[in-house]
Formats: C-alpha cells, sequence, structure tokens
C-alpha cells in the first residue's frame, strides 16, 4: 500500500511539472503604445503606467525593439523600463554599435536579434545564412556573459535551427506571418513549424514566436507547438485592447496559450 502510494505522488508530481513546462508565456510588445505617445508628442498615453499595468494583468514580459529613428521606443524609453519592469525584459533588434551598448548598460533578461535593415517597417522575415557575413558567434557570447538569453530570429528552417546551434543562441523566435498569411491553409503551413520546434527542442535549444499572432490563430498554433516557450505581441493585442479593453485582452491572449 505504501509503496502505491508514493508511485501515485510521483505520478501525479510528473504531471504537474509537466504541465507547468508547457505553459507558454506571453511577452507583450509596447513598441505600438509608443507609436500613439509619439503621434501627439508629450506623455499621453503614460507607456510606464501602462507597462505596470501590463504585468500586473497577467503579461509574463515586455518586449520593445528601439529603431534608430526612435519612430516608437525611444533610446529613453528603454532605460526608463528597464527601471520598472518586474517581468522578463525582452529588447529586440540588429546587433549594431547602438544596440549593443543598450545591452550592456540594461542587461535585459532576453535579447532578441533579428536582421531588420533601417528602413523596415516591421521585422518581417528571419535571418538568412546570407546576412551572417559579420561576426555573430562573438556578440552572442558576448551577450550571454550578462546573463541574458539570446534569442535568434528565424524563418522556420532547419538549416537555420542549425544556425542557431553553431552560434549557440538559447533560443530561437520563429517568424510567424507566413503562418499568419496562410492561416486559411494553417494545417499545410503548420507542418513544417513543428518539425523545426521538434528538432529545435531535441537539440536544446527554446522555442519562442512571434509576428502576426492574433486571438484567431494562436490558440491552434499554441496546440500544434505544445513545447512554444514564449510569443511576443503587439501590434494586434493594442488593436484589441480598443475593444475589450486592455485588462481583457490580455486575460483573452493568455486564455489562447493554455
Amino acid at each position: 500500500i505504501w509503496l502505491s502510494i508514493v508511485f501515485l505522488r510521483f505520478i501525479f508530481l510528473t504531471k504537474l511539472l509537466n504541465t507547468d513546462l508547457m505553459k507558454t508565456r506571453l511577452s507583450v510588445n509596447v513598441n505600438k503604445i509608443a507609436t500613439l505617445r509619439n503621434a501627439r508628442g508629450g506623455n499621453n498615453p503614460d507607456i510606464l503606467d501602462l507597462i505596470k499595468k501590463i504585468e500586473s494583468f497577467g503579461a509574463d514580459g515586455i518586449t520593445v525593439h528601439p529603431r534608430n529613428d526612435e519612430r516608437h521606443i525611444t533610446l529613453n524609453d528603454v532605460y526608463e523600463i528597464s527601471k520598472i519592469v518586474k517581468t522578463d525584459f525582452n529588447i529586440e533588434g540588429y546587433p549594431d554599435k547602438r544596440f549593443l551598448k543598450i545591452i550592456n548598460d540594461v542587461k535585459p533578461e532576453q535579447v532578441t536579434l533579428v536582421p531588420d535593415a533601417p528602413d523596415v517597417i516591421t521585422s518581417n522575415r528571419g535571418w538568412k545564412e546570407s546576412d551572417l557575413g559579420f561576426d555573430l558567434k562573438s556578440i552572442v557570447k558576448s551577450i550571454k556573459k550578462l546573463n541574458s538569453k539570446v534569442s535568434l530570429f528565424i524563418d522556420p528552417s532547419i538549416s537555420m535551427v542549425n544556425f542557431a546551434l553553431d552560434y549557440g543562441v538559447d533560443r530561437i523566435e520563429l517568424y510567424t506571418g507566413t503562418y499568419a498569411d496562410s492561416f486559411s491553409n494553417k494545417r499545410d503551413i503548420i507542418d513544417k513549424y513543428i518539425s523545426v520546434s521538434e528538432y529545435a527542442y531535441k537539440n536544446g535549444i527554446e522555442i519562442n514566436a512571434g509576428h502576426d499572432l492574433n486571438l484567431e490563430n494562436l490558440r491552434f498554433f499554441k496546440k500544434s507547438i505544445p513545447n512554444l516557450y514564449e510569443v511576443s505581441i503587439g501590434h494586434a493585442l493594442i488593436c484589441d485592447s480598443l475593444s475589450y479593453g486592455l485588462e481583457k485582452t490580455i486575460k483573452l491572449y493568455l486564455e489562447q496559450l493554455k
């Protein structure tokens, strides 16, 4: 009887731990809040106040992309946000001198490296082999010395997972714009995301995802990739908050990730 009780407790704890491990985190990209503020100047909406609310509503992290032209998040924003954020702070951007100085100063929990040219409106593709003509491996090493996790923004490609492995990153962020654009044929498009995620996970890389994920397509993506570590969502979430309010919107997104 005693052995049976011990065994049942073991099974229960194992299931509990596995459930917790499979929980997918929601990082809210606050770029669009800054875009709205910048449209009129001043400090309305107050991005710092809203970040505090976003975290209190259950978000697991905050994401920013401090572009050189400061079209949304400014350099000052990054430093001020770093002082008040209580969840994981994720800073994404192209690894030029300016960006690396920000990372070295702030030391965020996660750094997502993207291949964006200065003139692109949004991150619209992952890294390609042809983009990697500089010493990215040394950059990754220097960021990891800050105790920041490094994530590489890639298209769903086994070859790019191999590059990620070679460069020593902790995570990949799968570009999901293609998935969102083809959602009407979701069962056809999801297969490559599944195979790439499984390959990365088996090789010790955690899987993030982002770009055009929304309330319509997020649940299917999560159910298809149960080992999904984190999603970063901004544009759709802020748009939905105009209809539902910010608190309810965040809870709706968290519900999709269960």
